[in-house]
């Protein structure tokens, strides 16, 4: 399984939320790309980052910092937050971003994703948001009234190969991943999924890793000090 520990970014520093809260927002590292050589140096290959701003709304402040991991920190760069249409997804892909995820714009506007797939194929991904199962847009804060599962077929059918799925009531809570949830998704959707929220420990990676996911993204966990990385890669196995 592919681990990625993430770098949320917003006025251009490392940043967590609770739940997808704006209101909690707090600082957790001094230097971004410190803190990405960190996961290198534990093992890992491939970083999940979030442009906050961008996310919220549609200004992506933090392009700088993005470009200099992507150069400097030997990760392959994962990046959601603001990619609305080809001219962000060409933006974000020329500071050297690996994968983008697209988020929002997924939900309203799915032409975007489908050319987006026909040109770069694997380097796109769909960020599945959902709370009660519901899929929300607009960093988190409006509900589509779209349902998680059936807006996964549909991507699945448009020909999306990477799903970020994020429950967001487990996120930043450190209480487990929504395993439940994740077993359904894996039921109707054929493509690769990458779990996000709610990891707490090794053992909530071990699961992920058991239920062949092929990634999980570590967020508060590594700040929190209750995720060992080094461990969690030696035994997720070949992080390339």
């Amino acid at each position: 399984m592919i681990l990625l520990p993430a770098i949320d970014l917003k006025d251009c520093k490392a940043v967590r939320l609770y739940k997808g809260d704006f209101a909690t927002v707090h600082q957790v590292a001094d230097d971004p790309l410190a803190t990405a050589k960190a996961f290198y140096a534990a093992g890992a290959r491939q970083i999940h980052m979030v442009d906050l701003d961008g996310a919220r709304d549609g200004v992506r402040k933090n392009g700088a910092i993005v470009a200099q991991i992507a150069q400097k920190s030997g990760l392959k760069v994962e990046l959601g937050g603001g990619i609305r249409n080809m001219t962000d997804l060409e933006a974000v892909f020329a500071l050297g971003v690996n994968r983008a995820v697209i988020g929002s714009a997924a939900v309203n506007n799915p032409d975007f994703v489908r050319a987006a797939v026909e040109k770069y194929g694997e380097r796109i991904a769909v960020g599945i948001d959902a709370k009660d199962g519901r899929v929300r847009t607009a960093g988190w804060e409006e509900d589509s009234g779209l349902d998680y599962l059936d807006f996964a077929k549909e991507m699945e059918k448009i020909g999306v190969k990477f799903i970020i799925f994020t429950d967001i009531e487990t996120d930043g809570t450190l209480t487990g991943p929504s395993f439940n949830r994740l077993a359904a998704l894996q039921g109707v959707y054929g493509g690769r999924i990458i779990a996000s929220g709610g990891v707490s420990s090794n053992e909530d990676l071990r699961k992920l890793g058991e239920r062949k996911l092929w990634g999980a993204i570590i967020g508060k966990a590594y700040y929190a000090g209750t995720v060992d990385l080094p461990l969690a890669v030696k035994e997720a196995g070949a992080q390339c």
